[in-house]
């Protein structure tokens, strides 16, 4: 699985601390946070007919994981949405958008790892992109990597941080193999999460997802779990072995970047039938319905 270059996007607009500028001008000084130590939060919104789905639960995980990293100054959600909004203008943009929001500690006086050093605020960036989601509704391949997801004692995934080469590491294994995805585990050797997205399988007609020990508390895979109580399906938030994984009956990955998708083979061992199954099939036709009526307008 390898994205691809949408010709819509070559002209963006781009909102860096508020100045509105081109793709290929936008920046951020080498002084910034982001860039000296990858010392930033971020949050990944999709935009629905003119809405943002769980705009709220988004904006509210960014100032939680900002609070735990101690930044010494955080906007406000309304002052995040106005940024947001004149992105979208600037880029025409309605439909089929995923918007990566990125928080940094801010531009530093000298460079040094030391918070102190920040002494000018923090740096919010806006990139909307014209982004369908990105995995294939056919089926994803996984293969599981031996980079392990860490937990709250080395870093904690309740905090929604840049540094992301654990995943990217990861994604490397997943790529040298053929595979879509890598399935990571945590230090105990339970299943995680992917290097991506949230897992769930399916075994005699109940939902299972691992328990939030060594994966982020993710938005899209609260909101499954609600479709799931809403309709009348059995789930459950355990431990959950390769074993588990490799004996059920469906398995699929949630996240915002590409929804729903069905996972088809592990370590090169079809999951059920190696197609999608129908608690999946359920599941995600309930959220594209949810997805098409609810969310917070930030477009007329």
């Amino acid at each position: 699985m390898l994205q691809k270059f949408d010709e819509r996007n070559r002209d963006l607009i781009v909102n860096i601390a508020g100045r509105l500028e081109h793709r290929d001008r936008a920046g951020v000084s080498p002084f910034d946070s982001v860039v000296q130590g990858g010392d930033a939060v971020w949050e990944g919104l999709r935009l629905y007919d003119g809405r943002i789905f769980k705009l709220d639960e988004h904006l509210d995980r960014l100032r939680k994981s900002a609070l735990a990293l101690a930044f010494a100054a955080i906007p406000t959600h309304e002052e995040i949405i106005q940024e947001i909004r004149r992105t979208l203008e600037a880029n025409g943009m309605r439909d089929g958008v995923h918007i990566r929001l990125t928080l940094t500690r801010g531009v530093k006086v000298t460079s040094g790892m030391d918070p102190r050093l920040n002494q000018s605020g923090p740096t919010l960036i806006v990139l909307a992109e014209f982004k369908a989601p990105v995995y294939d509704k056919s089926g994803l391949k996984l293969v599981t990597s031996t980079w392990r997801r860490p937990a709250p004692d080395v870093l904690d995934p309740l905090v929604h941080h840049n540094n992301l080469l654990n995943s990217i590491l990861a994604k490397i294994q997943a790529n040298a193999a053929g595979a879509d995805d890598a399935l990571m585990l945590d230090p105990r050797g339970f299943v995680a999460e992917t290097n991506a997205t949230h897992v769930f399988v399916a075994a005699g007609g109940a939902v299972l997802t691992p328990r939030l020990v060594a994966c982020p508390a993710g938005i899209t895979r609260t909101t499954v779990l609600g479709l799931c109580e809403e309709a009348g399906v059995a789930y459950s938030e355990r431990d959950l072995s390769l074993t588990g994984v490799y004996s059920a009956d469906e398995m699929f990955c949630t996240g915002t970047m590409g929804e729903l998708a069905p996972v088809v083979e592990v370590d090169g061992r079809p999951i059920g039938a190696g197609g999608a199954g129908p608690v999946y099939e359920r599941l995600s036709r309930a959220f594209q319905e949810l997805t098409a009526r609810e969310g917070v307008c930030v477009v007329d």
